[in-house]
């Protein structure tokens, strides 16, 4: 584990996303995969990210 975010990869957001997806904290996980988005150098890549991980203020259905 690494103490300087910078040294983070884009990997490492995701896995983090994908964990709090699991915790049921979508916000977080949007923050973080946003994150990994910015990290990749393929514009497909990020916007598939994007896509798995939409921001929750904006799709809510109550």
């Amino acid at each position: 584990m690494t103490s300087d975010p910078a040294d983070l990869t884009a990997a490492d957001y995701l896995d983090s996303a994908r964990e709090m997806t699991a915790a049921d904290r979508p916000y977080l996980a949007h923050l973080l995969a946003e994150e990994a988005a910015q990290r990749t150098t393929s514009p497909a890549t990020a916007a598939a990210i994007r896509a798995t991980f939409p921001d929750p203020t904006t799709t809510r259905k109550d």
